[in-house]
C-alpha cells in the first residue's frame, strides 16, 4: 500500500536566455596591415562610386528588413501572446520512502502501523486500507525520516517513534495526539523497550559530529542526512521518557536521565530479551550483549563469521537469532553464560545454524509460542523453521523480495504472518495453510530494483487509458506493467507482458530479464502496443517483441492479440504510435533505418467466426537516415518522422513524401509533436534546442536554445501550448516551462524538486477539458509517480481522521471448536458481524448516539452497559395484545371447508409448554388408543387370546375394501366419552379450531 502526499513548494523563475543566440563575431586578424596607397584623382572617383552603390544597397536592405518587420508585426498581432499561467502544483501517488522496519500490530491485532517517510500510517488488518495517519512535518510530527517505532510496554494505546531528526515522540494513536517529545540532538536508528523497564527505552544513536545546545522553546534543527553508512559508529543509550522540565511548556524537552551503555558499529538490530535482563545489539560482524542491571559494565562482544543483517529475540526463553549477509540464520545461546572478568572483550558463543537462503537474510521473527522461526530475503520466499526438529517449510513466490517479517498479535487462534515487500506491498500468510491469504498494495515500484534495470534503457513505459481512467505504469519487475487508478487510489491489475522466471540472482551476477521499454494506447482505448526486449550475450541471442493487446470490456483486462518477433530485426525500436483516425494504423521506427506501418486484418475460420489480428502494411525509409521518433497529425492524414536534422511528412494512406522541413538549428532531433488541434505546427526537440515549425509555410516559426538539454515535451490537446521538462544544474531537480506557438517567451517557468523520466498528459475533469490548465503525470528519477497540474483533486490519506480507527472492524475471532472442526454452516446470531449497509435511520446510528464512540477506548463505559441500548435499536418490543390480534387474524384465514367443533372460549389462547408435564400430554392420547382397540378388526384385544385374522373370500383379482375405522368423535360411545372427560387434563394441549379426523382408509 503508499499514500498521496502533497508537496509544498515555492515556484522559482530562472533568468531566461536570449531567444536566438547572436552569431559569433569574426576573429581578429594577426597579419600586418596592408600598405597605405596614396590617393589619386582616379582613386577618389572610384571610391565615390563605390560609396553610392553601397548606400543604395543598404537602402534596399533596410527597406526589405522594414517590410519583413511589418509582416512579422502583422503576424504577431494575429497571434496574440496568451497571458502567463499560474505555477503547477503536484501530488505524489507513491510513498515518499519505503522503510525496512517491520510493521507494528496493535494489541488486539485489528490494525497495524507502517512507517512511510516522516509519517506513520495506520492500516486495517482486514482490508489493508489506511484508516488514519499520524501528523507529519507540517504539524507536530517528525521533521526527518522515521527509522523505528514500538508500542508502549505499559500503555497499549501509545506509540513511541524515533527519527533521524534526533527526537523521540510518544503518541496517543487513537486520537492522533502528540503527548511529548524528547530531543537527543543526534540521529536515532533503533529503539526498543520492555515491560519491566518502566518509562525508559534503549536507543541506538549516531555519533554526533557537532556538539551544540539550543533553547528549550526552539524547534531542533532536522538532520537531513540519509541512512547512515555501515562504517558509521553508533552509541547505545538508555533514555528516560520523563522530561527534564515538564512544567516549561516547551514543544520538546530533554530527557531527565540518559545512561550510555556502549559504542558499536552501525546497528542492524536492537532488542531486549524476554526476561528483560539482557540488552542485545547486532552491528557489523559482532553481537553486543549487556546486562540491564549492570549497564555500566558495558557490552560483551560475540564474533560472527559474516556481517549480521537482522535480529530477533525469543518470546519465552533467553536466546536470540540473527541473519547474516551469506544467508545463514544463527541461533545464539550466550545470554546465560557467566560474564567475563574483563569488560569489552570478544568471545565465542555456542550457536546453531540454519542455512537455506542464497543471499542476505533481510528479516527474522519468532512465532508467538516460540516453536517456529520465520526468515525472508531477496529470494522472495518465506521460510518457516521448526526449531526442535530443524525441518523447514516454504511459502514461495510472494511477489517481491521480503524486507520484513512480523507475526500478528491478534488474540484469535490462528496466527498470520505479515510480510513487508520491497515494492511497498503487504502480504498476509495464513499459518494454517501457508498460503497468501490477502495482499495489499497501491503502486508496485521498487526504487532499488527499478533503478538497476532502467539504467540500460532510456525509455520508461508510461501511458493513460481513457476508457478506465487508469495509468499504465512499470511494475516492480521489468517484464510487467501495472494498472493504477488515481481516482480510487487502488492498484487495479498487473499485466505480465513477458512471462519470465522471477528467480533470484546467481551468485553476485544479476540475471538479465526481459524489459518492457515502450507502451502506447490508441485514442479509442481499445488497443495497446508494447515493446519488450532482452539483451543477448555470448550464449544467448537477444529477443525483441512487438505485442498488441486488445481491451476486453467484460473482464476489464488486456488480452494479447498479436505478437511480432523482431519487428526491426535485432535492432531497437525507437518509437511506436497509433494513428487517431478511424482507419487505425500503428507505426514503428527502428535503428534499422526503416519506418513500418501495421494494420488490422480480419479473417474468418471454418465456422464463420471473425478473427482480428494485426499484420504488416508497409515499410519505407528516407535517405538511409535513422528515424528516431514519429507523430501523427490530429486528423490522422499526415505522418511526421524525425530524422537526423529534418522532419519528413508522409501521406498516411499512400506513404508518399509530402514535404521535408530542415531544422538546421537542431542537428540531432530526439522527438517531435504536433501542437494544437489544427495540426499546423510541429515542436521539435533535440538536446538543448527547441524549434517550432510551421508545416504550411514550411519554415521555422521560432527557435530557442536552453542552457541544459530538454527531457520531454507534452502538447496541450485542446490549446496551442505545450509543456517541456529540461535538466537543471542539480541532478535532483528539473525545470518545467510552458510555451505558446506565438512566441519563444515561456508562459510559465518553475523548478521541480525532483527529476522526471517520462511525462504524459493526464485527462483533467470535464470542467477543465477545454481550458488552458495543464494536467500531467510523470515518473520521477526515484521511480515515484507524480501528478502535476493547476487543479489537483486527489484524496490525501494523510488528512484522514483518527476517529475512523475506532470504528474499524476487527478481524473475526474463532473459537476453539471452530478452529478444530471449522466454522458451522448455521452460526449463532451473536457471532454474525453487523453489516456496514444497515439503514442509517436506526436510533443507535444517529449522530447523537454515534458521538459516544468518538471518545478514546479507555474512557468509554463497559460494553455491558451499551449492549441493551444497542439491541433496542434493532429489536421491536412485541406486546401480548398485538400477538393476540395477529393470531386472530391468522385464524380467520383458515379455510371454512374444514369441519370444526365449537371451541371453549374460556380457555386461554396460548399455553406455556414448560408448565405442562409429559404425563398430561400422553394422557390426552389415551381415549384415542382405546377407541382403536375397540374396533372389531383390531388384531389384539385386552384379553390374552389372540384373535384370528380371516382373509376375504373375494377373488384375488378384486380386493375388498377394508372396513372403515372411525374415531370416537364419529362413533358415539357414552362410556368412551365419559372416560375421555375424566382423563383429559385441565388445560388442553392444543387450542383453536379442531379438524375432524377422517378414516384411515
Amino acid at each position: 500500500m503508499a499514500a498521496v502526499k502533497v508537496i509544498n513548494h515555492t515556484p522559482f523563475v530562472p533568468h531566461l536566455p536570449k531567444d536566438v543566440p547572436l552569431p559569433p563575431s569574426p576573429p581578429e586578424s594577426t597579419s600586418p596591415p596592408p600598405p597605405v596607397k596614396k590617393k589619386t584623382r582616379k582613386n577618389k572617383t572610384k571610391e565615390k562610386e563605390k560609396e553610392k552603390v553601397k548606400e543604395g544597397m543598404q537602402g534596399i536592405k533596410r527597406q526589405g528588413e522594414q517590410e519583413r518587420g511589418n509582416a512579422n508585426e502583422q503576424h504577431e498581432s494575429e497571434m496574440l501572446q496568451p497571458e502567463p499561467l499560474k505555477p503547477l502544483t503536484w501530488t505524489s501517488l507513491t510513498d515518499s520512502n519505503s522503510n525496512s522496519h517491520p510493521p507494528i500490530f496493535t494489541k488486539d491485532g485489528s490494525h497495524f502501523f507502517s512507517i512511510v517517510g516522516e509519517r506513520i500510517k495506520i492500516h486495517s488488518t482486514s482490508s489493508g486500507k489506511v484508516v488514519s495517519t499520524l501528523p507529519g512535518p507540517q504539524d507536530d510530527g517528525h521533521q526527518d525520516i522515521i527509522t523505528s517505532a514500538i508500542l508502549s510496554a505499559h500503555n497499549a494505546f501509545q506509540l513511541i517513534t524515533a527519527s533521524l531528526d534526533g527526537t523521540i515522540k510518544v503518541w496517543d494513536f487513537l486520537e492522533g495526539i502528540l503527548l511529548r517529545t524528547i530531543n537527543l540532538e543526534q540521529p536515532i536508528h533503533h529503539v526498543c523497550g520492555h515491560e519491566k523497564i518502566k518509562d525508559h527505552v534503549f536507543v541506538a544513536t549516531a555519533k554526533a559530529k557537532k556538539k551544540g545546545s539550543s533553547a528549550g522553546d526552539e524547534q531542533p534543527k532536522p538532520n537531513r542526512s540519509a541512512k547512515a553508512p555501515p562504517e558509521e559508529s553508533c552509541i547505545i543509550l538508555r533514555v528516560s521518557l520523563k522530561p527534564q522540565n515538564p512544567a516549561s511548556g516547551a514543544k520538546w524537552h530533554k530527557s531527565s536521565q540518559i545512561t550510555p551503555v556502549g559504542k558499536t558499529r552501525y546497528t542492524a538490530g536492537l532488542a531486549v530479551s524476554a526476561s528483560g535482563e539482557w540488552l542485545v545489539a547486532v552491528a557489523g560482524h559482532k553481537a553486543y550483549v549487556a546486562q540491564v542491571s549492570a549497564l555500566k559494565s558495558g557490552f560483551t562482544k560475540y564474533v560472527s563469521p559474516d556481517a549480521l543483517t537482522c535480529l530477533a529475540v525469543h518470546p519465552l526463553e533467553d536466546y536470540f537469532v540473527t541473519g547474516d549477509a551469506k544467508g545463514v540464520v544463527r541461533l545464539w545461546y550466550c545470554l546465560n553464560q557467566g560474564r567475563p572478568a574483563v569488560a569489552n572483550v570478544e568471545k565465542r558463543s555456542q550457536t546453531s545454524e540454519l542455512h537455506w537462503h542464497a543471499h542476505a537474510v533481510s528479516s527474522v521473527a519468532f512465532t508467538t509460542n516460540g516453536a517456529y522461526l520465520l526468515s525472508g530475503g531477496e529470494e522472495a520466499v518465506l521460510v518457516i523453521w521448526q526449531l526442535h526438529s530443524g525441518k523447514k517449510e516454504f511459502v514461495p513466490r510472494v511477489g517481491s523480495p521480503i524486507k520484513s517479517v512480523v507475526v500478528s498479535r491478534s488474540s484469535a487462534a490462528e496466527e498470520e504472518y505479515l510480510l513487508g515487500l520491497a515494492d511497498a506491498s503487504f502480504a498476509f500468510v495464513s499459518s494454517a495453510t501457508l498460503k497468501l491469504s490477502r495482499v495489499f498494495s497501491r503502486i508496485k515500484l521498487d526504487p532499488v530494483t527499478s533503478s538497476s534495470w532502467a539504467s540500460s534503457s532510456s525509455a520508461t513505459p508510461l501511458a493513460v487509458h481513457s476508457l478506465s481512467s487508469t495509468l499504465i505504469l512499470p511494475s516492480s519487475h521489468p517484464s510487467s506493467l501495472q494498472t493504477y487508478s488515481p481516482s480510487s487510489s487502488t492498484l487495479v491489475a498487473e499485466l505480465e507482458v513477458s512471462p519470465s522466471n522471477r528467480v533470484s540472482r546467481q551468485e553476485e551476477k544479476m540475471l538479465e530479464p526481459s524489459r518492457v521499454e515502450r507502451v502506447v494506447i490508441s485514442q479509442s482505448g481499445e488497443w495497446m502496443a508494447t515493446t519488450d526486449r532482452r539483451e543477448g550475450d555470448e550464449s544467448f541471442r537477444g529477443e525483441m517483441y512487438l505485442k498488441i493487446w486488445w481491451w476486453d470490456k467484460k473482464s476489464a483486462f488486456w488480452i494479447l492479440n498479436t505478437r511480432v518477433d523482431r519487428p526491426h530485426g535485432l535492432n531497437k525500436v525507437t518509437s511506436i504510435s497509433f494513428s487517431p483516425s478511424d482507419d487505425i494504423q500503428l507505426v514503428t521506427t527502428g535503428e534499422d533505418r526503416n519506418v513500418k506501418t501495421w494494420r488490422i486484418r480480419s479473417t474468418k475460420d471454418k465456422k464463420g467466426n471473425v478473427e482480428v489480428s494485426w499484420t504488416s502494411r508497409s515499410s519505407f525509409g528516407f535517405r538511409l537516415e535513422m528515424p528516431r521518433n514519429s507523430a501523427w497529425s490530429p486528423d490522422g492524414s499526415l505522418l511526421a518522422v524525425a530524422l537526423d536534422a529534418s522532419v519528413a511528412l508522409y501521406d498516411s494512406l499512400s506513404n508518399a513524401l509530402q514535404s521535408t522541413i530542415v531544422c538546421s538549428e537542431c542537428p540531432k532531433i530526439s522527438s517531435i509533436h504536433f501542437i494544437g488541434h489544427h495540426g499546423q505546427y510541429i515542436a521539435v526537440l533535440g538536446g538543448p534546442n527547441l524549434v517550432v515549425c510551421d508545416i504550411i509555410n514550411r519554415s521555422v516559426r521560432w527557435h530557442r536554445r536552453h542552457d541544459h538539454p530538454y527531457v520531454a515535451l507534452v502538447p496541450h490537446p485542446y490549446q496551442d501550448t505545450f509543456a517541456t521538462i529540461h535538466h537543471s544544474p542539480s541532478d535532483t531537480t528539473n525545470g518545467l516551462m510552458v510555451y505558446s506557438i506565438s512566441s519563444s517567451t515561456p508562459l510559465l517557468s518553475q523548478t521541480l524538486p525532483f527529476g522526471i523520466r517520462n511525462l504524459v498528459w493526464y485527462p483533467a475533469p470535464n470542467r477543465f477539458a477545454r481550458s488552458r490548465m495543464f494536467s500531467l503525470v510523470g515518473i520521477t528519477h526515484a521511480f515515484g509517480v507524480v501528478l502535476l497540474g493547476h487543479d489537483i483533486s486527489i484524496a490525501d490519506e494523510a488528512s484522514l481522521s483518527t476517529k475512523v480507527l475506532q470504528k474499524g472492524q476487527a478481524v473475526p475471532k474463532r473459537s476453539l471448536f471452530e478452529e478444530m472442526f471449522g466454522v458451522p454452516a448455521i452460526t449463532d446470531v451473536s457471532h454474525i458481524a453487523v453489516s456496514s449497509t444497515i439503514d442509517t435511520s436506526l436510533p443507535w446510528k444517529s449522530s447523537e448516539t454515534g458521538s459516544v464512540f468518538d471518545t478514546p477506548a479507555y474512557l468509554m463505559p463497559p460494553m455491558e452497559s451499551l449492549f441493551d441500548p444497542l439491541m433496542d435499536g434493532f429489536l421491536k418490543l412485541r406486546l401480548k395484545e398485538n400477538v393476540d390480534e395477529e393470531y386472530q387474524s391468522g385464524i380467520q384465514g383458515v379455510s371454512d371447508e374444514m369441519t370444526a367443533e365449537p371451541m371453549d372460549t374460556e380457555e386461554p389462547a396460548f399455553i406455556e409448554m414448560g408448565k405442562v408435564s409429559a404425563d398430561d400430554i400422553l394422557d390426552t392420547f389415551i381415549p384415542f388408543f382405546k377407541d382403536i382397540t375397540g374396533l372389531p378388526d383390531y388384531p389384539f384385544h385386552s384379553d390374552t387370546r389372540p384373535v384370528a385374522l380371516t382373509l376375504p373370500t373375494t377373488p384375488s383379482s378384486h380386493h375388498a375394501k377394508p372396513t372403515p375405522r372411525t374415531v370416537a368423535s364419529q362413533k358415539p360411545n357414552p362410556n368412551a366419552s365419559s372416560k375421555k372427560q375424566a382423563s383429559a387434563p385441565s388445560v388442553p394441549a392444543k387450542t383453536g379450531k379442531k379438524r375432524s379426523r377422517h378414516s384411515l382408509a
